[in-house]
């Protein structure tokens, strides 16, 4: 049985507006299962907990029981239909405009080959509406699925971080110049749009592995700051081993 766990690191908060709020929300969960004699699953146990939510799997799925997102047609869709009869790999973007969200995005998609290989989907959400959606696969040419989620519910049900002291970091301002040196950008339009500058501009994401199965979260890691993106060898490990 393989442990995971990525550490907390100690964020010293700035107040550069008083009414923001961090949360600080980290930890990455591994889920396993109970196996009986004839290898059957039993229930889902939970091997690692949250940093912040002490949540299981099953839990999560509570959590998430009444989000809703809504394609690019516009057609809202309850999240878990995304894996109910699929095993997804769903990545959970600051904002559609964020260059570091981008560089996700496209270090993802790089081996969407091997997510294909094992059946496994490919999908990106962000918190804004669907035109902003619309924006971001047109310019990003990203090849997974794409839905938005206007009213950021996923993403307070999932407690994600958030807030001014978890966004502007010296790791992140680094990883923005990393980014922009191999040839990523921020889309500022997008950004410094209204529901973006109100709700998502300081807000945090996040990845998870589930299905198939409403109930089969597997996998869940929350960025502790901007660009925190975890080894993709471990959400290929996760997803496809």
């Amino acid at each position: 049985m393989v442990v995971s766990l990525s550490s907390s690191s100690t964020i010293t908060p700035i107040t550069l507006q008083p009414k923001l709020k961090p949360i600080h929300a980290i930890g990455t969960v591994n889920f396993g299962c109970s196996i009986n004699s004839h290898g059957t699953s039993l229930r889902r146990s939970a091997v690692v907990v949250s940093a912040i939510t002490g949540a299981s799997g099953t839990e999560t799925a509570d959590l998430l029981e009444t989000v809703k997102v809504s394609d690019l047609r516009g057609n809202e869709i309850p999240i878990s239909d995304l894996w109910k009869d699929r095993k997804a790999v769903v990545a959970f973007a600051r904002h559609f405009g964020c260059v570091l969200c981008r560089k996700r995005a496209a270090y993802l998609a790089e081996k969407k080959d091997v997510m294909d290989a094992s059946g496994v989907t490919l999908v990106l959400i962000g918190p804004g509406s669907i035109d902003q959606a619309k924006t971001f696969v047109e310019q990003t040419k990203f090849e997974g699925e794409v839905y938005a989620d206007p009213n950021h519910a996923s993403y307070e049900a999932l407690k994600f971080a958030s807030g001014v002291s978890v966004t502007f970091t010296p790791k992140a301002a680094m990883k923005i110049i990393e980014s922009y040196m191999e040839g990523y950008r921020q889309d500022w339009k997008l950004s410094f749009m209204k529901d973006t500058v109100e709700r998502g501009g300081w807000q945090q994401g996040g990845i998870l592995v589930a299905g198939p199965g409403k109930d089969n979260i597997s996998y869940i890691r929350k960025d502790k700051e901007a660009g925190d993106d975890p080894p993709v060898e471990e959400i290929l490990k996760a997803c496809c081993a």
